[in-house]
């Protein structure tokens, strides 16, 4: 019983010391043998970053910028933010589908020349040997394990010409998981991009940095700091390991320190833990002590012949807790020794699990010697009071094993009362004060110690119940209330564990009603779309179309077109050569002013802009679509569930609708076709509008309460051909008949893959809480604890009355007494301690959810204060809802159980035993 949290406690201690990497371990793992890495911010700008690369801003911050930004993977020269002599390597990643003997799975490819010792310590080769020349690759062990693949394997991505070949398997030790292939520079990215590009598909996409080595001093803060100005983010190994203060990071001076940190989180889950882990270290006393009770019971013979020759209250007391000392120090030994040796024996495992590898066996003496003293501290400290209950026996009720009478301890109940109102006031202070989550832990725990010392005086109250009870609950009742030295412990124990289970039920349970309520929808329940995120692929829509009403129970499909211009296979906002596309133009009058150049919202005072913030032409929209102009029927507006009889005969009638008052002005809209971005936007001012030719549409404004779902203007097929307008295929709308099964979806998805298109298709199912695998542990738990404790309780309520149950059987009791009366003990101690332990547990997570409200609120008056809240947003909903299923089941379930698992395992019959020697 002390042993098992023991080898837990030491098993996760080492776990954790050894995942948790050094700072010389993170930074090797990101740079490698080099002395930095650098990678882009996107941002055409000058820019701050935090020592550690991990955050940064634009100089003057977010709020003033509207720069251009740099197309993903293109970066300024890196020799120029160098200094001379640096020794660079290119490191180049993008995602692509790749094809396995499953299907398709989504992939990192990489160019990297592996053979550079600047790549030591980013990836560990497994087996196989690293890429040489063209057309081989090393894989790590996450992507042959899902692809199906081996090392010797041919792999082919999607859209390349030839396949490679896997020549060896390797991992990166910081990410496990990761589907990964790595090929040498020049051979795997540029071809698969020219062959995209010639089958006009979809432009391969992703990253460059570049592994820098300097030498010397390494990569220095100041070195850094040039580097930001070119709009380069670097992780240095000099900065890291030695960071600079505080004063002299330009982005701690700019914005403060404490918004690029989530310490309140980390401190919640941390009060939690330790919460939790309290409670389970309490349980093990409250559980130890009624056992140590039962072997005193037991050797209370052998310790009344003590007495009977000469030893004293001291010597028994001495005896009873040098077994409680003996115990624990065996428990320490045996818990600590098993523990080190699951961990390293289970490491590979528990490094999978994790996702990381470790950077080695941390063992801390100290720490492991301080969990195998809390074994020996918690074994002498459960024998305490059985030795002091069996000093106090007299010889003669020791030798003849007859019971005294104890007075029931009068200063016990003052100090609970008193630890029970100081513990709620620190906690209720902790939230209204916003001292943190840490002392509303503390005072939660030490409310419910107090409650724990309580437990004596809260079972005699149960007592009184007993008048309305039948005969056996009632003599169980009566039985555990006489003894409560016995029911008392085992009541505290289930206290502790339901107590634990109870607080964080509560408090997850809350924290899943708030994501529920902050939960947006994309679409209406029940309502899904499918589409191609490669416009190239609009010729294969029609497919995707009867592929879906094929294998879905869909009950309407509306089919939508996209405007095209210029080439139709060009992405919504690409600026290559021949591509164009259509933008829905704002009246100058109908903008939001904070919306201008980059100096707008120096125009205005804090105060003008929360005004501003209340404007109708300021408020933002809850849903983006890749397309906010469609081309649909009015069949579209029932699949998004919008009811307006104005809007659904604006489409009949061949008028469009818009979703968006902004760009309507008396019932006209401006549409303006850009047919070349790239040169209109090298040639246009700051901030101006890009050229190109206006198509002016007659518009219905829909109502303010219609959902556009992301749909800013619905353009029937009949204004859009008056109108002069290309369209081609872009998807479906659709609602389903019934629910959609997982088979269903996976034939649809096999169907799509066999047909070579890249489709996207979403359904709007509502909101998805997860399961909590921790909160069903803890319940389990306490369910067990329960049952163990009641258990114990029933073992030594059956070892007092042994000679009553054998004075029935003797009179001709039916022999179902002896298991009835077993069942309803063991049940009437779990209710007790259940209930009582529900109520307490209900404490601390209404703490620290009061305090997560008050720091949720704070950060809100920030924003308002600051200009990054808007003042029509609401404020922070943190709800506090109790968990009733689980609470029912506690009480209701666990009580039962327990009553019935002691009655099915307690002999309706016992032996009965000689008349005892005079």
């Amino acid at each position: 019983m002390i042993a098992l949290p023991i080898v837990g406690v030491s098993a996760a201690d080492l776990t954790l010391r050894s995942a948790e990497l050094s700072p010389e371990q993170s930074v090797a793992r990101v740079v490698g043998g080099a002395d930095a890495l650098v990678k882009s911010s996107y941002m055409d700008t000058a820019l701050y970053q935090s020592p550690d690369g991990s955050n940064y801003a634009p100089v003057g911050g977010y709020t003033d910028y509207n720069g251009p930004s740099r197309p993903s993977g293109e970066l300024p020269p890196v020799a120029s933010a160098l200094p001379a002599g640096a020794q660079v390597l290119k490191d180049s990643s993008g995602y692509a589908k790749v094809r396995t003997t499953h299907g398709l799975l989504d992939t990192e490819l990489r160019e990297l020349d592996t053979h550079s010792p600047l790549v030591t310590g980013l990836i560990t080769l497994d087996r196989g040997r690293l890429p040489e020349r063209a057309g081989e690759v090393i894989a790590t062990k996450a992507f042959l394990k899902n692809s199906g693949y081996h090392v010797g394997s041919s792999v082919t991505p999607r859209g390349a010409t030839s396949p490679y070949v896997i020549v060896g398997a390797y991992e990166v030790p910081s990410a496990l998981g990761r589907d990964e292939i790595i090929a040498p520079p020049g051979t795997l990215l540029e071809p698969l991009g020219r062959d995209l590009k010639a089958s006009g598909a979809r432009e391969l996409r992703g990253r460059v940095a570049y592994l820098v080595k300097v030498g010397g001093d390494g990569f220095t803060w100041n070195m850094v700091q040039a580097a930001n100005t070119k709009g380069l983010v670097v992780v240095s190994r000099a900065v890291v390991l030695d960071p600079p203060a505080d004063s002299e990071v330009p982005l701690y001076r700019q914005e403060p320190k404490e918004r690029f940190q989530n310490g309140e989180t980390s401190t919640t889950e941390t009060a939690i833990l330790a919460t939790v882990v309290g409670l389970a270290i309490l349980e093990i006393c409250l559980l130890a002590g009624p056992a140590f009770a039962v072997g005193a019971r037991r050797s209370r013979r052998q310790l009344g012949l003590v007495g009977a020759n000469g030893g004293d209250r001291r010597h028994i007391r001495s005896i009873v807790l040098s077994g409680g000392l003996v115990i624990g120090a065996v428990a320490a030994v045996t818990g600590t020794v098993v523990g080190v040796a699951l961990t390293v024996g289970l490491r590979p495992v528990l490094e999978e699990k994790i996702g990381n590898r470790f950077g080695g066996f941390d063992f801390r003496p100290l720490e492991l010697g301080a969990i195998a003293l809390l074994a020996v501290v918690t074994g002498l400290l459960s024998a305490i009071v059985p030795a002091v209950t069996a000093s106090r026996q007299s010889v003669l009720a020791s030798l003849t094993g007859r019971r005294g009478v104890r007075r029931a301890n009068r200063v016990l109940p003052v100090i609970g009362l008193l630890a029970v109102a100081g513990g709620a006031a620190i906690a209720l202070y902790g939230t209204a004060s916003g001292m943190g989550a840490t002392v509303v832990a503390g005072g939660s725990a030490l409310a419910e110690l107090g409650v724990v010392a309580l437990t004596p005086v809260l079972v005699g109250l149960f007592g009184r119940l007993g008048r309305w009870l039948p005969l056996s609950p009632r003599l169980a009742l009566r039985d555990a209330v006489r003894n409560r030295g016995r029911t008392a412990p085992a009541v505290a124990a289930v206290l502790a564990a339901v107590a634990g289970t109870v607080a964080v039920a509560t408090y997850e349970h809350s924290r899943d009603v708030q994501n529920r309520h902050e939960y947006v929808a994309d679409l209406p329940h029940g309502t899904g779309v499918l589409d191609s995120p490669e416009a190239a692929a609009y010729k294969d829509v029609p497919a995707l179309r009867e592929a879906l009403s094929k294998n879905l129970p869909v009950s309407l499909r509306v089919d939508v077109e996209r405007l095209a211009v210029g080439d139709p296979s060009c992405d919504t906002y690409s600026t290559e050569p021949g591509c164009g596309r259509a933008e829905i133009i704002t009246p100058k009058d109908q903008r939001c002013p904070l919306h201008g150049d980059t100096g707008a919202r120096a125009a205005f005072t804090e105060e003008q802009m929360k005004e501003l913030r209340q404007d109708w032409r300021c408020r933002s929209t809850r849903h983006a679509a890749q397309h906010p102009v469609v081309v649909a029927d009015e069949k579209l507006l029932t699949a998004l569930a919008v009811t307006d009889p104005g809007s659904v005969s604006a489409l009949k009638d061949g008028r469009a609708v818009s979703f968006d008052k902004r760009h309507v002005k008396d019932g006209k809209l401006t549409l303006r076709l850009v047919t070349d971005p790239q040169a209109a936007e090298s040639s246009r001012e700051p901030d101006a509008e890009l050229p190109g030719e206006d198509k002016i549409l007659t518009v219905h404004q829909a109502p303010d309460t219609a959902e556009s779902w992301g749909v800013e203007l619905v353009l029937p097929p009949a204004a859009a051909k008056a109108a002069g307008l290309t369209t081609v295929p872009y998807g479906s709308y659709f609602t389903l008949d019934g629910s959609l099964g997982t088979e269903q979806r996976q034939k649809l998805a096999g169907e799509i893959d066999r047909m070579g298109v890249d489709a996207s298709l979403r359904i709007e199912e509502g909101y998805q809480g997860k399961d909590s695998l921790g909160l069903l542990a803890l319940t389990v738990f306490a369910g067990l604890v329960t049952i163990g404790a009641a258990g114990i309780a029933t073992g030594l309520a059956q070892a007092d009355a042994e000679a009553d149950l054998k004075t029935l059987a003797a009179v001709g009791a039916p022999p179902r007494v002896r298991r009835t009366l077993s069942g309803f003990q063991c049940g009437v101690v779990a209710l007790m301690g259940v209930v009582l332990g529900s109520a307490a547990g209900i404490l601390p997570a209404v703490g620290l959810r009061l305090t997560q409200r008050r720091e949720l609120e704070r950060l809100y008056t920030y924003g308002l204060d600051h200009g990054y809240t808007s003042s029509v947003d609401p404020l922070p909903y943190v709800p506090i809802s109790v968990p009733w299923e689980t609470l029912g089941g506690l009480l209701v379930v666990v009580p039962l159980g327990a009553a019935l698992l002691a009655a099915l395992v307690t002999r309706s019959t016992g032996a009965l035993a000689r008349r005892a020697a005079g």
